[in-house]
């Protein structure tokens, strides 16, 4: 059945119910009274504060149901999935890559589809971590909010230097400062086009990275079937060879636990298609068939593209950890390297350099639509409320592309020294956010069946009910409990720095993380909710449920392969 009308049947709207419930957006100021160039964000015009009726929901609906769908499928494969892995293989060795990814992948399965419940359930403007404070704890939502902040400013100075350093695969000669400017410039072009902008950029280069992973796949399957050139390495059968010799494993155990961070790190932004969600035309319809790619993008994508490179990459390749610039070390660039496809490790660099960019951009959107949320619910200053009139939350968006310039402390002597410890902090801040959501979707459970609800009120289910959202919170907490043995017990021992150093590089965000919380409680003066004193009916979307019930009763006469498609697709 087609999404369109999967939707119809399930009867959701999206506008609200009367009792609390968050109306929906008022976009009739940009969509009839301006121009279209004010409307794009390119006339002085489109910097003035906008005021529409609904003062907390400022910000357009201007993303469509296939921006969704490419920004849930495809939105946040960048460097940690291209670059990263390569650290990651090296570490923990091709069966550890599979095990790491495939455990946070089941993970961000059970956080996507808890997200997607709560968010056809309530919907919110600018930021889900409200949900924590909803049904969790005040102080932890705040917490959880400056928290996803600081994860995504974090990673825009991690991904501009990185594309930086992807243009030295080339040899042009031109400092990485260079770069590093000319890609911020980018970035600000693209957000003055504000979610369109946004949307537009992440389908596209979406499309281009799913296409160029789904090449490199059929490539792969080649080469591991001994299809390679004359004098290469895979010019016969290669098969798993390389699980034997040098092995499955890098470091045993403990390697595996230091693989987790890096993967954390790649599967970081999946959760931004609920943030997107606000900015859609009709949340409440689109966000459930998008949630559902993610099914295809952690087995299609993840698993088996990694599963290749595991294949066709040793674990003790010297370029995995010491090639001159950072796309060297891609495992991708190797593989197209050995079999001497000429071209292809060009066209894989192209990639990655779109890849980042992505990434970057994903940065600024979630970064200043999360900060713009928490001024509206008074928990950071209310000059990052200011909205414009095109729609773009315009002092947060500033703020959060201002940190971008740290990009350029990595061209000093200890700037990979710099990159390792942004990258742990922002690996960390995200598996947070994800215990986070999975433990507000238990909580709602609760509250709602103790308020006298039943699990057929609600309209759109997550496929592992509130078991799959314990198992993703489980899944977190045993991922933390690995890091912090690594942390504490670090491959390869201790370095010159101390125990101390090892520590805080790998588990920063901890700290950080209860700074924020004890900042919350300080602020808010409010802790853990009783399940009594959770809130499940204001804000509740407003759903036809003649339509719903009738389409569920239509459902449940399917035989039992179609509905678990239904469920997945």
């Amino acid at each position: 059945m087609a999404d369109n009308e999967k939707d119809q049947e399930l009867g959701i709207s999206s506008s609200s119910s009367n009792n609390g419930a968050t109306p929906a957006y008022n976009s009739n100021e940009s969509s009839e009274e301006l121009g279209f160039w004010t409307r794009m964000g390119c006339t002085k015009e489109s910097f003035k504060r906008r005021t529409l009726a609904d003062k907390n929901n400022q910000l357009n609906q201007t993303l469509r149901r296939r921006h969704l769908h490419m920004i849930a499928i495809g939105g946040s494969i960048g460097a940690g999935f291209f670059v990263g892995s390569g650290s990651a293989l090296s570490t923990g060795g091709p069966a550890a890559l599979l095990i790491c990814f495939g455990i946070i992948g089941v993970m961000i399965f059970n956080v996507c589809f808890a997200l997607g419940e709560l968010a056809v359930m309530y919907p919110v403007s600018g930021g889900f971590y409200t949900y924590s404070a909803r049904f969790i704890d005040p102080s932890w939502g705040f917490a959880m909010g400056w928290n996803y902040v600081l994860q995504w400013a974090i990673v825009i100075p991690l991904e501009l230097t990185v594309a930086g350093l992807t243009v030295e695969y080339w040899q042009v000669g031109v400092n990485v400062g260079v770069w590093i400017t000319v890609f911020l410039v980018v970035l600000i072009i693209i957000n003055i086009f504000g979610v369109l902008g946004y949307g537009e950029e992440e389908f596209w280069s979406s499309v281009l990275k799913l296409g160029a992973v789904v090449v490199f796949m059929i490539i792969a399957l080649v080469l591991v079937c001994g299809g390679g050139k004359s004098g290469t390495p895979y010019d016969e059968y290669y098969g798993a060879r390389l699980w034997y010799n040098p092995g499955a494993f890098a470091n045993g155990f403990k390697g595996v636990c230091a693989t987790f961070v890096t993967a954390a790190f790649a599967f970081s932004g999946t959760e931004l298609v609920g943030l997107a969600a606000a900015e859609s035309a009709n949340p409440a319809k689109q966000l459930p068939g998008a949630i559902k790619q993610v099914f295809w993008r952690i087995t299609l994508f993840y698993v088996i593209g990694l599963m290749f490179i595991g294949l066709l990459v040793p674990y003790d390749e010297p370029r995995l950890l010491n090639g001159s610039s950072a796309t060297s070390t891609s495992p991708f660039v190797i593989v197209a390297s050995n079999a001497r496809l000429n071209g292809f490790d060009d066209f894989l660099n192209v990639i990655i350099l779109i890849s980042v960019i992505s990434i970057g951009n994903s940065g600024v959107y979630g970064g200043s639509r999360t900060l713009t949320a928490l001024a509206e619910q008074g928990y950071a200053p209310k000059v990052f409320r200011y909205v414009d009139r095109a729609g773009r939350p315009l002092i947060s968006t500033i703020v959060i592309l201002a940190f971008g310039l740290l990009g350029y402390m990595n061209l000093a002597a200890t700037g990979e020294v710099i990159f390792n410890w942004l990258l742990s902090l922002s690996g960390l801040a995200a598996l947070f956010t994800w215990g986070s959501i999975c433990l507000s979707h238990i909580r709602f459970r609760h509250a709602w069946k103790y308020h006298g609800h039943s699990e057929d009120e609600i309209p759109f289910k997550a496929v592992g009910g509130v078991w799959g959202s314990w198992l993703g919170l489980l899944l977190v907490v045993l991922v933390l409990i690995a890091q912090f043995y690594v942390a504490v017990w670090p491959v390869g021992g201790h370095s010159e720095d101390g125990a101390a150093y090892d520590f805080f590089s790998l588990y920063l965000a901890l700290p950080v993380v209860l700074a924020f919380w004890i900042g919350g409680y300080l602020w808010k003066r409010r802790g853990w909710l009783r399940t009594s004193q959770i809130d499940v009916d204001s804000g509740r979307r407003e759903v036809d449920w003649d339509r719903i019930n009738a389409y569920r009763a239509e459902l449940a006469a399917m035989p039992a392969w179609r509905r678990l498609l239904w469920s997945l697709f």
